[in-house]
């Protein structure tokens, strides 16, 4: 009941506002005037406003899309002249990218909150430019594929100019993407592609540019991915056989080259500007479009210049992996930020080993990895840096592969006996052993600085096994032909030799990645007399093994012990 109070007393107060309107608009113009008593009824004030503000959007989204309608028939009208009219097309065409740009202006002469508006007519203009180019182009045969990817240039440079002194950001999109997919598609159809590439390496120095302008750059990974679109179809087309390509012009070498050795050196030229002359930080897309770019230009100069380029390209390597490594020890070692350090520092080291494989012959290619090992541990101790010792093990992987030391090292361990080591394998054996010594353990390691000790060691142990048991080979050889079984004895007798020695000094030096390589040697040791031994060996040399092995089980254990006991 007392809710149907309720609802009464508000339908009696609702029907006195009514009464009391109504006697309003009943008197004279000096009544209307008098203010209305406000009840606790519906905002109509709000409502109203915000259906008139409703309203006024609406109408204005549809006054643009007229607008835009409105250029769109202007540009069929251009059309339909150009078909029926005995007026030159060249003449017609002119006129119709003096509209389009038009538009563009327009675009970007509206106020700064009128984004709907600016992406409109931006796309607008992009709608009238792209196929009247097509048309001319392919269609009606007015403009060569050079005068088209001219006017796309000439565009993109308007639209650029405008975008940047009014900042219009839609203007920027709707332009660079209009004109990297025009270009892309007339590059496959006209089947001329140094053009369209010209105008997408264009886009990229604008773009690279305006990143040091501070305007916008958001854009940059669409320009960048049309153009490594561009050029890697350049490879892809001119890298297969000429029977298969009978409808692209011919291009010389230089003309091969060029696009991607453009890219490549506009992408470092904009990272090395911001981050040592402007002590930015390199991004992401930095890192992996120089990445990408310097591939491009790899791969142009492997394919289309295989004798003199592959020579140059190593010595532009080796020269680049100085200048990163010069940045990294003079500008960037110190500073908070590391990325600039650690991504300078890889592409150094990445650069160094793709030189040396380019132009050094074998015999100093790993005398070079092994040099630059040493140099590196030597440095990343000295100045506490990981990342250094890191660099140092992967020149020293690489030369031990180079060298042929881990095939040796296996071959006298396990395979077939060597016939006499080479000189490389004991100077990147030497290397090894150097490397191992530089490092400096400390009491509480993680795990990162204690790899830094364990593959040095594992490779010089590799080394000196391979090396003892190609010695004690050529001892027993001065006096007897060494059969099947005195090698399988010899090898089994030589690592428990290395076992019992690394345990021993492991535990007195407190070198924990020594104990950890005898133990290993153990499992290594048990699986050979199992497959060389037990099926190769005479049962007095097959005993031997088996007493020499037992009495390394029990020793190595102790050994390793000695130096926690102490």
């Amino acid at each position: 009941m007392d809710d149907l109070s309720d609802v009464l007393e508000q339908i009696t107060a609702r029907l006195e506002t009514l009464e009391r309107r109504v006697e309003i608009l009943e008197h004279s113009p000096t009544v209307l005037s008098a203010p209305v008593p406000q009840q606790p009824s519906m905002p109509t004030a709000a409502i109203e406003a915000g259906e008139e503000t409703s309203l006024a959007q609406a109408s204005g989204v549809f006054s643009v899309l007229g607008k835009a309608m409105l250029g769109i028939a202007g540009a069929y009208l251009l059309r339909a002249v150009a078909e029926t009219s005995s007026l030159p097309k060249l003449a017609i065409a002119a006129v119709a990218i003096a509209y389009a740009i038009l538009w563009l202006v327009s675009a970007a002469r509206l106020p700064v909150g009128a984004w709907f508006a600016s992406v409109i007519y931006a796309g607008t203009s992009a709608l009238i430019l792209a196929p009247m180019l097509w048309e001319l182009t392919l269609r009606f045969k007015v403009l060569p594929a050079p005068a088209t990817a001219g006017i796309l240039g000439a565009f993109v440079m308007v639209a650029s100019a405008l975008a940047w002194k009014l900042d219009r950001t839609p203007v920027i999109w709707v332009a660079n993407a209009t004109v990297a997919v025009t270009a892309l598609a007339l590059s496959m159809a006209t089947r001329e592609l140094a053009p369209f590439i010209a105008v997408l390496l264009l886009m990229v120095l604008i773009c690279e540019y305006a990143i040091e302008r501070d305007h916008e750059r958001s854009i940059r990974p669409l320009v960048a991915a049309s153009a490594d679109l561009a050029i890697w179809f350049l490879i892809f087309i001119y890298s297969s056989p000429p029977s298969s390509r009978v409808d692209y012009p011919a291009m010389n070498t230089a003309e091969l080259l060029l696009p991607a050795c453009l890219l490549f050196l506009m992408y470092a030229a904009s990272v090395v500007f911001r981050t040592m002359r402007r002590g930015q930080k390199i991004t992401v897309f930095e890192t992996g479009q120089t990445m990408i770019a310097f591939l491009l230009a790899t791969s142009t100069v492997l394919y289309f210049a295989p004798r003199i380029g592959a020579i140059g390209l190593g010595v532009a390597c080796l020269v680049l992996s100085a200048a990163c490594y010069s940045a990294v020890l003079a500008i960037f070692d110190g500073i908070a930020e590391g990325r600039n350090y650690h991504i300078f520092a890889t592409w150094a080291t990445a650069l160094l080993l793709t030189g040396s494989l380019l132009c050094l012959p074998p015999f100093c290619l790993a005398a070079c990895l092994g040099l630059a090992a040493i140099g590196c541990t030597a440095l990343g101790v000295r100045m506490g840096r990981l990342t250094l010792g890191f660099h140092g093990l992967v020149f020293l992987a690489a030369a031990a592969v180079v060298s042929g030391l881990l095939k040796y090292a296996f071959h006298a361990l396990a395979g077939t006996l060597p016939a006499g080591v080479a000189w490389s394998v004991c100077g990147v054996s030497a290397c090894t052993i150097i490397c191992y010594a530089a490092g400096k353990p400390g009491s509480q390691e993680n795990w990162k600085q204690q790899l830094l000790h364990l593959v040095p060691a594992a490779l010089a142990v590799c080394a000196l096994a391979a090396l003892l048991v190609e010695g004690l080979v050529w001892l027993v050889a001065l006096r007897l032909t060494p059969d099947v079984y005195h090698v399988a004895f010899l090898r089994t007798l030589s690592l428990c030799a290395v076992a019992l020695a690394l345990a021993f000094v492991g535990s007195r030096w407190h070198r924990v990645e020594l104990t950890w390589i005898a133990y290993a040697s153990l499992w290594f040791i048990a699986a050979k007399l199992l497959f060389e031994d037990l099926r190769h060996g005479r049962l007095e040399f097959i005993a031997a093994s088996i007493f020499v092995f037992a009495i390394t089980l029990i020793a190595v254990p102790r050994l390793a012990r000695m130096g926690h006991i102490a």
